[in-house]
């Protein structure tokens, strides 16, 4: 899925435009704001996993902007031990739901990938390691 510019939107003040990147950014925060979301993943091909508490709310996600319709693509990092299917269906909902009300776009497809499980319990293991190498 590539992003495209969308057309301008006349009104009688002057025209609108929504960058694709707008589209983007709220896709991920849409995203992030789903319990059992890890993190994003830039996808398989770039091998880069974001977990949360990055800046760049838009890895991970690509949109294709029309004049009147979106359709959006998201790649996540899971927490070990959610249910993938209630996850998946609650980002569809909530990224569908946001880019609705705050650009007015009719949004036709939230696909949904899940590219890693984070396991939290590992983090924890590493962290102990690393605290008693330093010590």
């Amino acid at each position: 899925m590539e992003t495209l510019v969308p057309d301008y939107e006349r009104t009688e003040m002057g025209t609108i435009q929504i960058a694709p990147e707008v589209i983007e950014i709220i896709a991920g925060l849409a995203t992030v704001e789903v319990d059992g979301v890890a993190g994003m993943s830039g996808g398989i091909s770039s091998g880069i996993a974001e977990l949360l508490g990055r800046k760049n709310l838009s890895k991970g996600v690509k949109v294709e902007v029309g004049q009147r319709e979106a359709a959006v693509d998201v790649n996540i990092i899971v927490e070990y031990g959610r249910r993938i299917p209630e996850i998946a269906s609650e980002i569809q909902h909530n990224v569908k739901r946001s880019i609705e009300v705050m650009t007015g776009l009719s949004v036709v497809e939230v696909n949904v990938q899940i590219h890693d499980v984070h396991f939290k319990a590992a983090e924890k293991v590493e962290e102990e390691e690393t605290h008693a190498r330093v010590r």
